[in-house]
C-alpha cells in the first residue's frame, strides 16, 4: 500500500499498520513522519523500541529476525526500527526483509519501521522492496521543488503562528527566503524555528516584515547540478546565476557543471534531428532518454530553436569544454566559472518563457 506523506493524519485515524517503509532524500520529512508514527505507537502501548542500523555486507540479520519475536518482561508491544542508509540490504538482507514483511501480517505486538534513502527504479522492483510494499505501508518522500518552496515556508510559518505580509511584499519575502534555503530543507526548518524565537507570535501580530526575514535568515542554500540544468532550460536567468555562484562556493567541479550543460545541448540537438527526420516528439524524447521535468521543458523550448541556434550552442559548449580544462579561447573569459556563466546565459536566452525572471 502506498501512502502520500500528506495523508498521515487521516491514515492514523484508521489505526496503525504493523509495517511501514519510508524512503526518500528529504531527511527532515522522513524524520517528522517517523516521529509522528512513533508518537502514535506510544499512545497505543508500543513502549519498547529497538533500532538496527544496517552497515556493511556482513551485517547480522539474525538479530533483527530474533528481535521480532522477543519482548521484554515490561513491554506488551514494541517498535523495531531498521535503518538501511545505503539502500542496499544485500542478499541476506533481502531474504530477511521478505520474512519480516510476511511475519508482520496480523502481528499486533510489533510495529516494524524500515527507513531507506532515495531508491532508484531498479531497486524498487526488487523482491524485498516488493514484499515491504505488498505487506505494509510504503511512503515516498520527494524533494520540495523550488516553485513550491515559498508555499511550504508559508505553511511552516503558519504552524508556529507567524506569516508574512499580504500582497506583493509578502510574496517578495517568501521568494527571498526560498532563495536563501533552496536545496537545504533541514536548514530551512531551522531558520523558520529561529524566526519563531526571534519574533515570538505572542509578542505581536505574528506578521514578519521583509527586513526581519532578511536580517535573520542565513544563506544556507545548497544547489544541485541537475537542478541547475532544469533552471537553465526553464530560462530562469537570475536563479541560474545564483546557482552557479553557489556551486562554485561549494567547491563543485567545473567539469561536472559543464557536462550537465553541454549534455542538455547535445540532447536538444539529437531530439531536434529526430523530429526533422519524421519522428514524433514524444518518441524522439523517449529514444533520447528525456523524461520527467526535462521532457516538459524540451517540449516547450525545442519548437522555437532552429538548427543555427543549436549549432551555435554546441560550438560554445565545445569552447567552454576547453576552458574548464585549462585552455584559452579567443573572445571567451579565461576563468572557467565565468565561461560557464556565459554558456548558461546563452542557453537561458534561447529558453525564454514565463519563468525566465527567476
Amino acid at each position: 500500500m502506498n501512502l502520500a506523506p500528506t495523508q498521515l493524519q487521516e491514515h492514523l485515524k484508521r489505526g496503525l499498520r504493523s509495517l511501514y517503509t519510508l524512503h526518500g532524500d528529504e531527511p527532515l520529512l522522513v524524520q517528522e513522519f517517523a516521529d509522528a508514527l512513533r508518537a502514535a505507537a506510544r499512545e497505543q502501548g508500543y513502549t519498547e523500541r529497538t533500532v538496527h542500523t544496517v552497515a556493511g555486507a556482513h551485517f547480522d540479520w539474525s538479530e533483527v529476525l530474533a528481535s521480532g519475536g522477543s519482548l521484554s518482561l515490561f513491554a506488551d508491544k514494541q517498535i523495531i526500527e531498521i535503518r538501511i542508509p545505503s539502500g542496499k540490504p544485500g542478499k541476506d538482507g533481502s531474504v530477511a526483509l521478505q520474512q519480516l514483511a510476511e511475519r508482520s501480517q496480523g502481528d499486533d505486538s510489533t510495529l516494524t519501521l524500515v527507513l531507506l534513502p532515495r531508491l532508484d527504479s531498479m531497486t524498487t522492483k526488487g523482491a524485498w522492496f516488493g514484499a515491504l510494499e505488498s505487506y505494509g505501508v510504503t511512503v515516498k518522500f520527494d524533494p520540495i521543488e523550488r516553485r513550491n518552496l515559498p508555499q511550504w515556508i508559508a505553511q511552516r510559518l503558519q504552524q508556529q503562528g507567524q506569516r508574512v505580509a499580504a500582497g506583493e511584499e509578502g510574496q517578495r519575502t517568501l521568494q527571498f527566503f526560498a532563495d536563501r534555503v533552496e536545496g537545504n530543507l533541514l536548514a530551512a526548518h531551522q531558520e523558520i524555528q529561529k524566526l519563531g524565537l526571534l519574533y515570538p507570535p505572542g509578542q505581536g501580530d505574528g506578521v514578519l516584515s521583509f527586513d526581519q526575514v532578511e536580517n535573520a535568515v542565513l544563506n544556507v542554500a545548497r544547489y544541485d547540478v541537475f537542478k541547475l540544468s532544469e533552471a537553465v532550460l526553464g530560462g530562469q536567468t537570475l536563479r541560474v546565476a545564483r546557482m552557479l555562484d553557489g556551486l562554485q562556493s561549494e567547491g563543485e567541479s567545473e567539469v561536472l557543471v559543464h557536462w550537465a550543460l553541454s549534455e542538455d545541448i547535445r540532447s536538444m540537438k539529437r531530439v531536434k534531428d529526430a523530429i526533422q527526420a519524421g519522428r514524433p516528439m514524444p518518441m524522439a524524447l523517449r529514444e533520447n532518454r528525456v523524461w520527467g521535468v526535462k521532457e516538459k521543458l524540451f517540449e516547450r523550448v525545442l519548437p522555437q530553436m532552429g538548427d543555427t541556434t543549436l549549432a551555435n550552442l554546441l560550438h560554445a559548449a565545445h569552447k567552454v569544454d576547453g576552458i574548464v580544462k585549462g585552455l584559452k579561447q579567443p573572445d571567451w573569459p579565461a576563468d572557467g566559472w565565468q565561461a560557464l556563466h556565459r554558456l548558461a546565459g546563452m542557453v537561458c536566452e534561447q529558453c525564454t518563457g514565463g519563468a525566465r525572471a527567476r
